[in-house]
């Protein structure tokens, strides 16, 4: 794995301001936001991606985002907020360390997207779902 600008400022070599720590994990306003309040929460195991990361790490991970989500909405005023992943660089990861983003949803900004079903047959579909359950 890389020495990406998370490790360095989970070493404390980087200033970040930092809302949660604990020995898993850390949470830091995003200095990028897309909205006032964004925030990134990221597993200080080093992992580029989720499918790398251990079960435990992602568990502390698990735990702490609700309450980060919880916090985000509160200051902001807002509602609601996108919880986004972006797992590996055709997804649009450009920070090669596993983090995720909690993105205020205000009226007038925050996460766009525009979800773009597609059609597949039902037995493609069910077949996918067996190969997957035979993997875990």
């Amino acid at each position: 794995m890389s020495d990406s600008i998370f490790s360095k400022i989970i070493r404390n070599e980087i200033p970040a301001q930092r809302i949660f720590e604990d020995e898993a994990v850390i949470a830091i306003m995003d200095i990028n936001p897309l909205v006032e309040g964004h925030v990134l929460v990221i597993p200080k195991e080093p992992a580029e991606t989720l499918g790398e990361l251990s079960d435990g790490a992602a568990a502390a991970v698990g735990k702490v985002l609700p309450r980060i989500a919880r916090a985000v909405e509160r200051v902001t005023g807002v509602s609601a907020c996108n919880v986004l992943q972006n797992n590996g660089s055709e997804a649009g990861q450009e920070v090669m360390h596993v983090h995720f983003h909690v993105i205020p949803k205000a009226a007038s900004g925050g996460l766009s997207m525009q979800w773009k079903p597609i059609e597949i047959a039902k037995e493609r579909v069910a077949e996918m779902g067996r190969q997957m359950a035979r993997l875990l």
